[in-house]
């Protein structure tokens, strides 16, 4: 085998275990988005992430997202990341706006969501289910 050949095979086996091509039986690589989230933002190094975790990286997020640093994010400085409903239903005084212990309120709630077995703890597995992946548009 040539060496250009042995470098294409090694980057095709390498690319099936990041994109999660294994053989039968074996578990699907979590998805980069789950994967790095946890990297990021799991300090004590346990391949979760807790709540304290995700309000910490949500804090830093909502940091970012607030550019002209009034303390809170409308419906374009949230990019998205939170619904219509959500930012309606966070919204106590209906100025169109949240501020960051509201925005945390979601993040909670988006967290307890991403739970299912309610051990206090999300990891890549619950973070690549729908719910995982509505939590990390809130810290990612």
């Amino acid at each position: 085998m040539t060496l250009s050949r042995i470098g294409a095979a090694a980057a095709l086996v390498a690319g099936m275990g990041v994109l999660g091509v294994l053989p039968a039986g074996q578990a699907l690589a979590a998805p980069k988005g789950a994967a790095a989230a946890i990297q990021a933002n799991d300090p004590d190094k346990d391949g979760t992430l807790d709540l304290a975790e995700v309000k910490a990286a949500a804090t830093a997020l909502f940091a970012s997202l607030d550019p002209d640093k009034d303390g809170t994010l409308d419906a374009k400085e949230l990019k998205g990341r939170v619904s219509a409903k959500e930012l309606k239903a966070a919204d106590p005084d209906k100025d169109g706006t949240i501020d960051q212990p509201e925005f945390l309120a979601i993040v909670e709630a988006r967290f307890q969501a991403a739970d299912p077995d309610n051990d206090g703890t999300v990891d890549a597995k619950e973070l690549s289910s729908k719910k995982g992946r509505a939590l990390l548009k809130v810290i990612q």
